[in-house]
């Protein structure tokens, strides 16, 4: 395994953790999109108005008195150096493409909706849960690169906020599998959705790999 706090150049780049950042970038931009269709299809509706909290929070960043979430992200991603340009230039690799078009699909098909909400609303909601598990992502970003909490923003704020947007999801995915077949269809959705955000990093590393001669970064493999 490699941590990204040990991939920093001799003249204190950082090629990996940018290269994470850009992809990861591809997702945000796709965030709202997927919560957007879950508030409109969702069929139970006690859970609408937290799904439209969660729309307007991710739209206009009032309820944490921050910025717009993909905003948030630009900010992140100029503070390592990422031009605007470079940011807009960027397209997803192939297993950043896999795991936005797996949930796209889901919560494009009403049929599908316990299968996008598990997707979404707990698999993904899920990859930042630092206080439950583990040092959390801004305040590790923070000690190793230098970085001002303002450009910490994206990750501290979710860090707050994905605790209860999977509470949330785990009460809505749970009274929407009313058979076992549902059931097992949510299960398989968290735990492929967690696959397919490994292999996203496994391709970011590897194309990583082949642009960035190992002898050129300081690498530490555990």
């Amino acid at each position: 395994m490699v941590s990204l706090v040990d991939c920093k150049t001799a003249d204190g780049g950082m090629p990996l953790l940018q290269s994470v950042a850009l992809q990861g970038y591809q997702l945000t931009k796709h965030f709202l999109y997927y919560v957007e269709h879950l508030f409109f299809h969702c069929p139970l509706p006690k859970f609408k108005r937290a799904l439209l909290i969660n729309v307007y929070e991710e739209e206009t960043g009032r309820l944490s008195k921050t910025d717009n979430h993909v905003a948030l992200m630009q900010n992140f991603m100029r503070s390592l150096g990422i031009s605007d340009a470079q940011r807009d230039a960027e397209r997803p690799l192939p297993g950043t493409a896999e795991l936005i078009n797996y949930r796209l699909d889901a919560v494009r098909d009403p049929p599908r909706y316990h299968i996008g909400a598990a997707a979404v609303m707990i698999a993904s909601e899920g990859q930042n849960l630092e206080t439950k598990a583990g040092e959390a992502r801004h305040e590790l970003f923070g000690k190793v690169y230098e970085l001002a909490a303002d450009d910490l923003l994206f990750f501290s704020v979710h860090q707050v906020e994905d605790v209860g947007h999977v509470e949330q999801g785990l009460n809505l995915v749970s009274e929407l599998c009313t058979t076992p077949q549902m059931q097992a269809d949510a299960l398989f959705a968290v735990d492929h959705t967690c696959k397919l955000f490994y292999g996203m990093y496994e391709n970011i590393y590897a194309e990583y790999r082949r642009k960035v001669p190992r002898t050129s970064a300081a690498v530490k493999a555990a």
